[in-house]
């Protein structure tokens, strides 16, 4: 897989992001330690024990790291969680988390396929 195929799987900037990071080379790497973050099982973790600071902090940084990497799904859908988490717990954020873990899920995917794809 390319990262333009990657970045069209998951739904991102593929255009934008090598802009800005000017090159592939550095998208693909800062693309592939996304699969070492321990953001998502930390939201995980925290909503199983609703600790909802700990919750929309953990959405949060998700919702940073997606925006720099161009992953524009994830972070679409974890901004929304972000802010529906802003204020506690509620019949919105609850809404929010399956998008998130779709999208999540669809992004994992698509950076695995392309660490396989560079051999890594």
């Amino acid at each position: 897989m390319t990262l333009k195929e990657c970045y069209e799987a998951l739904g991102g900037d593929y255009a934008g992001v090598v802009a800005r990071f000017r090159g592939e080379p550095l998208v693909i790497r800062f693309a592939l330690r996304f699969l070492d973050d321990g953001s998502y099982a930390l939201l995980q973790e925290s909503l199983a024990n609703k600790d909802y600071e700990t919750a929309f902090r953990a959405a949060h940084t998700i919702k940073g790291v997606c925006q720099n990497l161009g992953f524009t799904r994830l972070y679409e859908s974890s901004s929304a969680l972000t802010e529906a988490l802003r204020g506690g717990w509620s019949d919105a954020a609850a809404d929010c988390i399956a998008p998130v873990e779709r999208d999540y899920r669809i992004t994992v995917d698509a950076v695995e396929a392309l660490r396989a794809a560079q051999g890594c």
